[in-house]
Formats: structure tokens, sequence, C-alpha cells
């Protein structure tokens, strides 16, 4: 596997202008040093073709892979424009979530037709489709992302799934047709401290799992210091797993 960051864990900093896109990719390869990163379709300040353009370039020239762009509600917005932003970024993966659960009868029929559609436009622009489950959408289980991929029945979506928030044993069922996971983390201080055991369990899921896993904390505001030492954290685990492999 491998390491990304998403610029979701900097939300704040780039949402207050205390950090820019290309600062945070700057930050990414030369202090976090990870492989990857996300971007977040909310943090584009601009979407014309030649900023996009500027950092697909700076993400070359700074050794950082585009693991994926990052669309929250891709099927309740302009679905052709999320996938052409991934592809101007050169990003193979859209990651998306559900829509928000409730009592209507029909949502989940309304969801597959949707996912159906954007599926079809997913392979036009060669950008697969990732599906995070979320609490509170009709998503939020393995059980709910492997119904929807029944459903759907497409090569392009797959799953993107938030490791932290699956009932134990999930990781390791959905790995096949995962594409990218995420590891959602709300106290980042604690678990650069000693967040061990259930990042140790989640690494043992996914041993043999070849994409990014994408450390993300869930509270954006957090010292940049923190994140750095549960990454560290995160990679020294990484290695000590695949030590064990062989």
């Amino acid at each position: 596997m491998k390491i990304a960051c998403s610029s979701a864990s900097f939300a704040d900093a780039i949402a207050d202008g205390r950090l820019t896109q290309l600062e945070w990719l700057d930050l990414s390869a030369n202090e976090l040093e990870v492989d990857g990163v996300v971007f977040d379709a909310a943090h584009f300040p601009r979407s014309d073709g030649e900023y996009v353009a500027q950092l697909r370039k700076a993400c070359v020239d700074l050794g950082l892979t585009v693991a994926a762009l990052a669309a929250e509600a891709f099927l309740e917005t302009s679905a052709s424009d999320a996938l052409e932003r991934a592809q101007a970024l050169g990003a193979p993966l859209l990651v998306f979530k559900a829509p928000a659960a409730g009592s209507d009868p029909e949502a989940w029929a309304r969801f597959v037709e949707g996912a159906k559609s954007a599926s079809r436009l997913a392979k036009a622009c060669n950008v697969t489709l990732a599906l995070r489950n979320a609490p509170q959408t009709l998503c939020e289980s393995g059980a709910d992302l492997k119904r929807l991929a029944k459903d759907v029945d497409s090569a392009w979506l797959r799953f993107g799934p938030d490791l932290a928030s699956l009932a134990s044993g999930d990781a390791a069922t959905l790995t096949p047709k995962s594409v990218i996971a995420t590891y959602s983390i709300a106290e980042i201080s604690r678990f650069a401290l000693d967040g061990d055991a259930e990042a140790a369990g989640v690494l043992n899921a996914l041993q043999r799992f070849r994409g990014f896993v994408v450390l993300e904390r869930t509270d954006p505001s957090g010292a940049r210091d923190a994140y750095h030492a549960a990454l560290e954290r995160f990679a020294a685990l990484r290695a000590r797993s695949l030590a064990a492999l062989a």
C-alpha cells in the first residue's frame, strides 16, 4: 500500500487563507513526505484549465502521485464536471459518498440509477468511481457498499472505504473491489502517541492492498505537527506489517 494526504485534512487552513493548494502540495511532498495526494473538490479557488494544469504539473515536479479527486456530493451536482476535472488532474479515481439517508422508500432506487448513469460517464472519461461509506448516508456499512455494487454491476464502480467506521472484518472482505481507502482519525494527537492497536489491525486487514491509504484527520483545525507525527507512526506500522510478510 501507499500513503496519501487529502486536502480535507487541512480544510481550515485552506479556507482561511493560511495555506493554498500549491502550498499544501509542497507540504505533502517536502514535510509530510507522502506518496500521493487526494484533491478535495471543495478546495479549488479556480477551476479553469490553466490552473488545474498548474496543479498537475506541480505534482509531477514534486514527485507526488495524484491518487484521486474527492467530490462528496458527486451524484447530486454535475457529475460530468467532476469527472472532467479528475481527468484534467490526471486522477484515476473519483471518490464520492452516497446521498443522505432518509425515510423515502424510493431513495435507494434513485441512488442506483444515478450510480449507473455516473458509471457510464466514468467509463467514457476513463476515471473509476470509488464509493466511500459514511454515517447517515445510504451507504453506511460494508454491506451497503456491496449491495450497491451488485445493483449497479459496473467495473467502473469500486469501493473507497473509510476503514475507521467499518465493522471489524469488513476491511478484508472489501479489499478485492477497493481501489483506495481512508483511515479517518478524530483525535490525531492521541493517535500519534498511542494509536498502534487500532492502526495495526487495519494494516493487518490490508496487508496485500496495493492502493493508496489516505490518513485523514476529521478535525482539520488540529496542529500540523500532530498530523505529521501520526503519519510517521502509521508509516512505521506499515513497514512493520510489510516486514512480517517477507
